[in-house]
């Protein structure tokens, strides 16, 4: 029997055998791989769309292209040397090829050495980056290039976020294709920031070097090239110590890329590091002290161009001679400082208490003087120390633990005597603990000195056309920008003098007119005010003197003798002349002595009238002014001596008054002018108010005409031996002595048509010998009866200034010459 076969057995599915491993893996990074290449696509999908998107929004390169970043407003002298800077970004616009190689090099060696291989963007150091950051949870790292740095500077802000990197990578792709690599480094040499409101390296090396980009060596190249990785902390000027570590970096990545050979890195590395610049209050270092000028031109352009004047890239081109001004500073600041030697030492400027031995802590000690620098910081070259010991024979001070100085000089020791006597005022007293300046003087020893308290100012002008050539409005300007060369209304003493003689010239006296010299009395009915008895300076009297020598020894009474004789009216009138203000100059009496008031620099404009033939030429500062392309925006034209229609006064005026004032300065009260300069065309007049509160000293040679005013804010005495003869006619000399070092003398003038010289002395035709005013006794007092008698010549000798005033009226009248001529002001700037 045969059996049936069996059917085939069915498994469960669950009992199938497994597939292999190799298999399974394999299908998984397939699927892992289709997954990538679709997200991959996705986000290129999206990255695509987000540039397609973004690129368009991309800001256009027009403040590249036409690169015009906010350039400051720059003052400078005649003779192009910088004198201010205003705005809050310093910056000097230079072009690439203009930039120093060693500087170009330095910047690449610091920022980004392969900036001209790369195309914008180091990916190997953003990926760096980017994982450094991933592993911190925070921005530690930054892998910006150049070109990044500069499409952060021109479009984006400064905020953290991967959007704005974004955003920063396209345009940076965008700047690369559409400027040259060349363009590009220029953009960012001149626009980034580097500390102390510097812009660009051009405006940092004269920040913080005092120099021009090609005046850099290669250690303080490096040194700039350094800040812009922290510009506001590693500068120079903030911290030096830090500046440097960056200075040695770059120095070695030159090195290293072999743009400094072994020994050039070595020479860097040694060189000393001098900082001049910007302070820590704010102040900046010029090569000439040109403050007062440069503020008054700054206050001009904001007249004018308001806010923009600090963005627009202005310059300003003044008058003023570098050479004059600097000197006008250091004598202005020499007669200063002499004088407060001469007074009265008032004792050092605080007490603090100073521990026993921390002169042996230097760490402790410069805490210490740290404190006192804020409360009493440096004044210029006055710097502030602290005693660690005084006795009568030597004081020694501290600036700082490494800078501790001596003074022991006899003559510096004599300024200071009172205080370091044992039995001086607590106050007074200089002892261990005192916070006293220090000044180092032109020999190498120091001296303490109070800060000064008397002030100063000093105007120099050409004659020609009015151009002021220097200007000194007060001992500091960082003390305050109050300019007393054209902000201080004083009285000028005997200094207004010879403004009303030339007026009695040309009223018929002459300089050889003899005018009583007695004292009078005038009562309070006669003055309408109070009494009034005048008195000569030195207390004494002649009978009578010669106008010209009262104008030589600046007598008072003749003085007041010869303003009754053209009236105080007359006088007022007269002064307009010159340029100063009839209604600063009341029409009375004591005008005659300089009762009224003018400021320093209308003084110096009136000499120039007598220096330049009787030509009123107004005082000016601004020569030209140019945009930053160059464009001439506004041209001074002063008018000149030699125009008849700016004529102030006769010729023959202007001629005898120049010829009495180079008396003044050979034989008078100015005569040390002469002794000093052993010049014969130097002419000059002193002033002196009582007090004294002000002194003055004006003079002049043709080419060049200055004054300097002394006093105090507040006005009050000097101090009974300080005259204008004295430390105002010293600081003058100081000045002008340098400045006519090189100048030839200049012969007088030729005598114009209409004198005549006779009796050793010079009339007017129409007043000569004989016809003119032989001699005034006008001897006015309380009992004057007002009568009148003539003269040996038969000309009216009166004691009544009515009766003269008339007669000379009558003289006046045969005169043709128009009494008040046409003015005409040139452009200005002064107030």
């Amino acid at each position: 029997m045969h059996s049936s076969p069996r059917p085939p057995s069915h498994r469960p599915s669950s009992q199938r055998p497994a597939s292999s491993p190799s298999l399974s893996r394999s299908g998984i990074l397939v699927k892992l791989a289709v997954f990538c290449v679709g997200l991959g696509g996705c986000g290129a999908l999206m990255l695509g769309l987000a540039i397609a998107l973004a690129w368009p929004s991309l800001p256009n390169l027009h403040a590249m292209t036409d690169y015009r970043p906010d350039v400051p407003l720059r003052v400078y002298t005649a003779d192009h040397v910088l004198i201010g800077e205003f705005g809050e970004e310093h910056r000097n616009v230079t072009p690439f090829a203009k930039i120093p190689q060693i500087m170009k090099d330095s910047v690449l060696a610091a920022e980004d050495d392969r900036f001209y291989q790369h195309g914008g963007v180091e990916w190997l150091d953003v990926f760096r980056a980017a994982l450094t950051n991933l592993i911190h949870m925070s921005k530690v790292q930054g892998a910006s290039t150049i070109t990044m740095q500069v499409a952060r500077n021109f479009y984006l802000s400064d905020e953290k976020t991967y959007g704005r990197k974004f955003y920063e990578l396209l345009l940076t792709y965008k700047i690369e294709s559409q400027l040259t690599k060349d363009q590009i480094l220029e953009l960012y040499m001149n626009q980034i920031y580097l500390g102390h409101r510097a812009y660009g390296f051009a405006a940092a090396a004269r920040t913080y070097f005092g120099k021009t980009l090609d005046e850099l060596t290669p250690a303080e190249a490096a040194m700039l090239a350094g800040i812009p990785k922290a510009p506001s902390r590693a500068n120079p000027i903030t911290d030096m110590k830090r500046a440097k570590q960056r200075q040695h970096y770059v120095l070695g990545r030159l090195l290293a890329l072999g743009k400094l050979t072994q020994a050039q890195y070595q020479v860097a590395l040694d060189q000393p590091i001098t900082v001049a610049g910007s302070g820590a209050d704010g102040s900046r270092d010029y090569a000439v002290h040109g403050e007062y000028p440069a503020e008054l031109a700054r206050q001009l352009m904001y007249s004018i161009f308001q806010d923009s004047a600090y963005t627009r890239g202005i310059d300003v081109y003044t008058t003023i001679d570098s050479k004059a001004q600097q000197a006008a500073y250091q004598s202005v600041h020499d007669g200063i400082l002499d004088y407060t030697r001469r007074s009265v030492y008032p004792g050092p400027e605080g007490q603090i208490d100073l521990p026993a031995g921390i002169e042996n802590d230097p760490k402790a000690l410069d805490n210490a003087l740290d404190s006192v620098q804020e409360n009493t910081p440096d004044d210029g070259d006055l710097l502030t120390g602290v005693v660690l010991s005084a006795s009568p024979t030597s004081v020694t001070v501290a600036r700082s633990s490494s800078q501790i100085v001596t003074v022991d000089t006899k003559s510096a020791l004599s300024v200071i005597a009172r205080a370091l006597n044992p039995r001086a005022k607590p106050d007074m007293r200089i002892t261990r603990g005192s916070v006293v300046y220090i000044h180092k003087l032109p020999d190498g020893t120091w001296e303490i000195i109070n800060k000064p308290k008397l002030q100063a100012a000093l105007v120099s002008l050409s004659p020609k056309d009015g151009a002021i050539r220097a200007m000194i409005g007060g001992f500091n300007f960082q003390q305050g920008s109050f300019n007393r060369a054209v902000q201080a209304w004083r009285q000028p003493g005997s200094n207004i003098k010879p403004f009303y003689y030339a007026a009695a010239l040309e009223r018929g006296l002459a300089p050889t007119t003899e005018i009583s010299d007695e004292p009078f009395f005038l009562s309070a009915a006669q003055t309408g005010s109070k009494d009034w008895a005048p008195k000569n300076d030195d207390d004494k009297y002649q009978p009578m003197m010669s106008m010209r020598q009262a104008l030589y020894q600046s007598v008072n009474l003749v003085s007041i003798r010869i303003m009754q004789a053209i009236t105080p009216q007359y006088a007022q009138q007269y002064l307009t002349r010159f340029g100063f203000l009839a209604e600063r100059w009341p029409p009375m009496l004591p005008i005659a002595l300089g009762a009224g008031s003018a400021t320093p620099l209308e003084v110096a404009s009136a000499y120039t009238v007598f220096a330049n033939g009787g030509y009123r030429v107004p005082p000016y500062l601004i020569d030209h002014v140019v945009d930053r392309r160059g464009n001439v925006l506004m041209q001074a034209k002063p008018v000149e001596a030699g125009d008849e229609s700016v004529r102030a006064i006769d010729p023959r005026t202007a001629w005898i008054m120049d010829d009495m004032l180079r008396g003044v300065a050979t034989y008078g009260t100015g005569a040390r002018a002469h002794a000093v300069l052993k010049r014969n065309d130097v002419a000059g007049k002193t002033g002196t108010t009582n007090g004294p509160t002000d002194i003055w000293f004006s003079g002049f040679v043709p080419s060049l005409e200055t004054t300097v005013w002394m006093g105090f804010d507040q006005p009050r005495p000097l101090g009974a031996y300080e005259f204008g003869s004295g430390t105002a006619l010293s600081t003058w000399l100081g000045y002008m002595k340098p400045m006519l070092a090189n100048v030839p003398q200049t012969p007088p003038p030729p005598m114009p048509q209409g004198l005549i010289q006779a009796n050793g002395d010079y009339y007017f035709t129409e007043f000569p010998p004989g016809q003119n005013v032989a001699s005034l006794d006008l001897g006015v007092s309380d009992t004057n009866d007002g009568s009148a008698s003539s003269d040996a010549n038969g000309v009216p000798v009166s004691n009544d200034s009515d009766v003269l005033g008339g007669f000379l009226n009558k003289m006046w009248s045969n005169i043709t010459k128009d009494p008040n001529p046409k003015h005409v002001d040139s452009p200005r700037v002064t107030p």
